[in-house]
């Protein structure tokens, strides 16, 4: 089973890279199911029902949130009509669901979103939810897990792995749109930091500079906005799961608007 995971969407530039390159990836690559990140992807902040059927129309199979996801009051709505899930430590009561089951290559999958503490708004311990989660899962026979982390502390994704690295799949940080370079297989589970942004890479987290860079030098800050015009970049992880669940190879892609591809294979560990 091949998948892919893309990062924060940020913007018309992150969707007109999705446009562009995803089903190309998808046949090159005999992609069996896409996963991605929604929260920034209608100018910056969550989803729009336009732009939640723009990306599933470019090929998208299912999209995790963060701390935006209720930006878009709209949102409520198609957590119902389609496959979206926003991070399963907020309450219950909360719209939506917090992770998904899917039937992909004969065997069922889960995609789990769950969202960090620290600098995040008030929700369920992370830690607590993702044990008792993974262990309903597994409990359930479901070996194939994919989790998105959507945090800004690089330490609550590593202990995350750490909890989990024998019980799920794969787990990926999202949210800093700042990818890291320690792509890894540990125990048989895939692990990034942070697989970064898709979006502008010549700005500030795919932001226009300038109101960041103003903030950062008078204190004084103003609403973050996507440029009409920037240099672009699109970032995903491709990784192969056995028949156990478990990751067997994966790589870093990344493309550039500008034709460049670099990629990077993930290291394997065991600890």
């Amino acid at each position: 089973m091949k998948i892919v995971f893309i990062g924060d969407i940020v913007g018309r530039p992150g969707r007109e890279m999705i446009a562009k390159h995803l089903k190309n990836i998808r046949e090159k690559y005999n992609i069996d199911l896409v996963i991605a990140n929604y929260e920034n992807a209608s100018h910056g902040f969550g989803i729009t029902k336009k732009n939640a059927d723009e990306l599933f129309g470019y090929g998208i199979d299912v999209m995790t949130g963060g701390n935006h996801s209720w930006d878009k009051k709209e949102i409520f709505e198609i957590f119902n009509t389609h496959p979206l899930i926003r991070p399963i430590n907020y309450p219950d009561k909360s719209p939506g669901r917090g992770w998904i089951e899917l039937e992909v290559c004969n065997q069922r999958v889960a995609v789990v979103s769950v969202m960090g503490n620290y600098t995040m708004p008030m929700s369920d311990n992370p830690f607590i939810k993702m044990n008792e989660i993974t262990n309903q899962l597994r409990a359930d026979g479901i070996r194939h897990i994919i989790v998105d982390i959507h945090a800004e502390a690089t330490s609550e994704k590593q202990a995350m792995m750490h909890i989990l690295k024998d019980r799920v799949s794969a787990l990926f940080g999202t949210h800093t749109h700042i990818g890291t370079d320690d792509l890894m297989i540990v125990n048989g589970c895939c692990f990034v930091t942070d697989v970064g942004l898709s979006g502008c890479r010549d700005q500030v987290i795919g932001m226009d500079r300038d109101i960041p860079i103003e903030k950062f030098m008078t204190g004084v800050g103003g609403h973050f906005d996507i440029p009409k015009k920037c240099k672009k970049i699109l970032q995903m992880i491709i990784f192969e799961l056995d028949d156990d669940g478990r990751t067997i190879n994966a790589q870093k892609l990344r493309i550039y608007d500008n034709g460049e591809i670099l990629k990077n294979t993930a290291r394997v560990e065991s600890y």
